[in-house]
């Protein structure tokens, strides 16, 4: 017979349930319009920013600061406040209790902020994708890619979704077969057929689309898409097509001869 939890392995076990489903959370999170996330004007240098604890520019406190967790700006009195205040509202540096080191926001002196906002964090792991800068690098806002789901800074935004649909390849073909891939991952910019989108290692949720055999995130059918494949615009594939035979050779050698026939013509 297996042998009987006892109560400090319950209590690992449901530790490590909860941490996992956090981070699955935090995958459907609204990084956008998420408290950490909101813009903030410097009161001192009046230049818009990511909600802060100390401006990215000049490094002033705010006068109002904002929750990361909940958002409010003033603790009522009857709140589940770490340090009690009876009868007062507080507001400013007399209601913030902690500093995220993630998002670098205020976090409120609420019991229930303080104990889970580091572990739920939407932007505990919010590199750009493209600059690959992280918050601490740089003063905007976060954002996600709305086709691949990375992060992205404020300054990379546009530029990065305008070309996030490009596959990397010059066909629709699956990447492991001859066949047309039916399911696309926009993060690995490939199409998989319907054999080769099965993966052993990510399992498929039921009612879900399959997810990418390399990385495991969420493919979208290709036909759902406005997908486009990859151009060359240099080399040999720009030019017209004279049958160049093996490399081109064909046509150089046939330029060649008949640019010596018109010099012997000319003698």
């Amino acid at each position: 017979m297996p042998k009987k939890k006892t109560g400090a392995r319950k209590k690992a076990e449901s530790r490590k349930e909860r941490e996992k489903q956090s981070r699955a959370n935090r995958e459907h999170v609204d990084v956008a319009k998420h408290p950490c996330n909101t813009a903030m004007e410097c009161d001192k240098c009046l230049r818009r920013q990511k909600n802060r604890a100390f401006c990215y520019f000049c490094a002033a406190v705010q006068k109002l600061p904002m929750c990361a967790q909940c958002g409010k700006t003033k603790c009522m009195k009857s709140s589940d406040c770490v340090i009690k205040h009876p009868g007062v509202h507080s507001t400013g540096l007399a209601m913030v209790g902690a500093v995220c080191d993630f998002c670098e926001a205020w976090v409120c002196h609420g019991r229930k902020c303080l104990s889970t906002h580091a572990c739920t964090c939407p932007l505990s792991d919010a590199d750009c994708i493209e600059c690959e800068r992280s918050v601490w690098d740089h003063g905007g806002r976060i954002f996600r890619c709305s086709f691949c789901h990375n992060f992205l800074c404020e300054d990379d935004q546009f530029e990065h979704q305008a070309s996030c649909q490009v596959l990397e390849a010059e066909t629709y073909k699956c990447v492991s077969c001859n066949r047309l891939g039916q399911h696309s991952c926009l993060r690995c910019k490939a199409c998989f057929c319907d054999d080769h989108a099965r993966s052993k290692v990510f399992k498929q949720e039921k009612g879900k689309a399959p997810p990418c055999p390399k990385c495991g995130h969420e493919t979208q059918e290709t036909k759902d898409l406005s997908i486009s494949t990859r151009t060359v615009k240099f080399g040999r594939q720009t030019g017209t097509d004279e049958g160049y035979g093996a490399s081109g050779y064909d046509s150089y050698w046939k330029n060649l001869a008949s640019a010596e026939g018109g010099e012997q013509g000319g003698r």
